[in-house]
């Protein structure tokens, strides 16, 4: 399958310098949704793409580069993300509980994603972003509490950004460094890269969830201090 999708997305690009944007965009906001779609066959085939044929930012010989597709694949998981949450914000949690399973999710996986969001607050609409399995899903629940949009959009993008990048980056550096292997060895050995420095992805964003934590609780802690005290009355 992933050898199958880099071949396709690279004749494609070929002929026009428009559809690789935009099946990057699509993929991505697949893959962002209810539907499982591995992000790792779509952002590292295209950075192998873009390191085969020319320029790492703006345009190369198929008319897109390195941030072009970063552009593409946030945008398509912006939209995945956003089809989640107001899923959950218009229909509910009994709509997902009941027809959940035509989208592959189990009320099991429901539950414990809005254990996950109770527990930790708008911070983990970033930090599952980052982590498989589960980044699909924590829209979920951010739209089941009616989080703020505006945050919940900023958390959003810059965790689906972040993740987008590593993925490119993985693609675009093996595409350097062995041009000579096929897509599949390059793909595979992308994932490979992925999975053996995962932990310190994890590391990482635990350092940012307790800097996040003890700022947050720095700022309630502040303004608890300067509230008020309500005037004593005598009698």
């Amino acid at each position: 399958m992933l050898d199958q999708f880099a071949q396709y997305i690279e004749s494609t690009v070929e002929f026009s310098r428009i559809w690789g944007p935009l099946i990057i965009f699509t993929l991505m906001a697949i893959e962002s949704s209810l539907i499982p779609f591995p992000s790792e066959v779509v952002m590292i085939p295209a950075g192998i793409i873009i390191a085969r044929h020319g320029d790492f930012w703006w345009s190369s010989p198929v008319g897109w580069g390195f941030a072009v597709a970063v552009g593409a694949g946030l945008a398509g998981s912006m939209a995945g993300a956003y089809f989640n949450y107001y899923l959950a914000l218009w229909l509910g949690r009994p709509f997902l509980h009941k027809y959940g399973r035509y989208f592959f999710l189990s009320p099991r996986n429901l539950d414990r994603a809005e254990e996950i969001f109770r527990e930790y607050g708008d911070i983990t609409t970033f930090v599952c972003r980052l982590l498989p399995a589960i980044r699909q899903l924590i829209s979920l629940p951010a739209g089941l509490a009616k989080m703020d949009f505006a945050r919940f959009s900023f958390f959003t993008a810059l965790g689906a950004g972040i993740w987008t990048v590593i993925l490119t980056w993985i693609g675009y550096f093996l595409g350097r460094k062995f041009g000579d292997k096929s897509y599949r060895d390059l793909v595979f050995e992308g994932k490979d890269v992925l999975h053996d420095n995962m932990i310190w992805i994890v590391l990482a964003l635990v350092i940012i969830v307790a800097v996040y934590v003890w700022i947050h609780q720095k700022i309630m802690g502040g303004a608890a201090t300067r509230k008020p005290q309500p005037a004593e009355t005598s009698e």
